[in-house]
């Protein structure tokens, strides 16, 4: 990874109103250094998912370093998926993790913030499954 290069994170949910505001706490915890992107909802702003949203998003946080897919549950895993087989032409490494929602991105984007590579990021978001609250 080169000077500039960070790991984007895309949070795809079936509310649009849920991406957003996990993507507003992320940049109050990780700063600007970190790009994330919500893609959130149907197209026409329903609940749901969008492959179209979820592709654009990926593009806007591409920085080089790769690009981490935190998806909710149920259909946003589906979409997730189906973006990673879509042969469409995006950016590298790319991949899903599988994380409680809030608790994965919120790692992911700490240690994003770090600069550190895209192994150690999703390591980090992947950890998020067994931190316990109490």
């Amino acid at each position: 990874m080169t000077d500039g290069e960070t790991v984007g994170i895309v949070l795809i949910s079936h509310s649009g109103l849920l991406a957003d505001g996990l993507a507003e706490l992320l940049a109050q915890l990780g700063g600007s250094s970190v790009p994330v992107a919500a893609a959130g909802g149907t197209d026409d702003g329903g609940l749901g998912t969008s492959l179209a949203k979820v592709e654009k998003a990926i593009r806007s946080v591409d920085r080089g370093a790769g690009v981490l897919l935190v998806p909710d549950l149920g259909s946003s895993v589906l979409t997730a998926k189906a973006v990673l087989g879509s042969g469409h032409d995006l950016p590298e490494p790319l991949a899903i993790a599988d994380v409680p929602f809030v608790e994965g991105a919120i790692s992911a984007a700490v240690i994003a913030g770090t600069g550190a590579s895209f192994e150690v990021v999703l390591a980090a978001a992947e950890e998020a499954r067994i931190a316990r609250k109490l």
